[in-house]
């Protein structure tokens, strides 16, 4: 299979249904909403080893059902974040070998398109990590607790996460080494962070 188009969830299921149960290392998904997968047939057993990444924009936490569903798949070891920005696509990629991709909801049911295509699918998935990368955890989301950092931060953030020296990363930068201190200091204090360690730790955990 390189490309195949199905109509519906019926039909998805039933020719493609057999790709969930396949899952054996990594399985992502996008999704606006939490009723795009919702017939997504049920795996009789996850591998201990299987990495879940689930990515929602925050329309799939109106109702405290839903909430409550997010809450269960965070507590079963799936790692869920919430994008601010709106999702261009929803899918699912398997393994990073099989990609599911939902089209519009219409009338008469979605249509998905299925592939193996690397291109297509190593395409998909670099777009995945990036909004990854971007979102939020859901905890903290719900939590209302993001610091409001300045785009200038970031970079800050980056040197800190790599390890570099003051000095380094003040180069890197092109800033003053009081300035870059001054700033790692005020990135402690929005992250109420008490070492340098911590404040990587509690920005990576906030999808910072």
């Amino acid at each position: 299979m390189e490309v195949i188009t199905v109509h519906g969830d019926q039909e998805l299921i039933l020719r493609a249904g057999h790709l969930f149960e396949g899952a054996r290392d990594e399985f992502v998904c996008a999704a606006r909403d939490l009723d795009t997968w919702s017939r997504r047939p049920a795996r009789n057993r996850t591998p201990t080893s299987l990495a879940v990444q689930k990515l929602f924009s925050p329309v799939a936490l109106i109702g405290e059902p839903a909430r409550l569903h997010l809450r269960q798949i965070a507590s079963k070891g799936a790692r869920v974040r919430i994008s601010s920005s709106p999702l261009p696509y929803e899918t699912i990629i398997i393994d990073r070998r099989v990609m599911i991709l939902a089209g519009e909801a219409t009338p008469t049911g979605r249509q998905y398109t299925v592939t193996t295509a690397p291109t297509l699918v190593g395409g998909v998935h670099a777009l995945f990590a990036a909004a990854w990368d971007a979102a939020t955890d859901l905890d903290a989301y719900l939590r209302g607790e993001l610091p409001h950092l300045d785009p200038a931060d970031r970079p800050v953030l980056r040197a800190l996460a790599d390890g570099l020296t003051d000095e380094t990363a003040a180069r890197r930068l092109d800033m003053s080494l009081r300035t870059y201190r001054r700033r790692v200091a005020d990135l402690m204090t929005k992250l109420d962070a008490d070492s340098r360690f911590q404040a990587g730790h509690r920005a990576g955990s906030l999808g910072l």
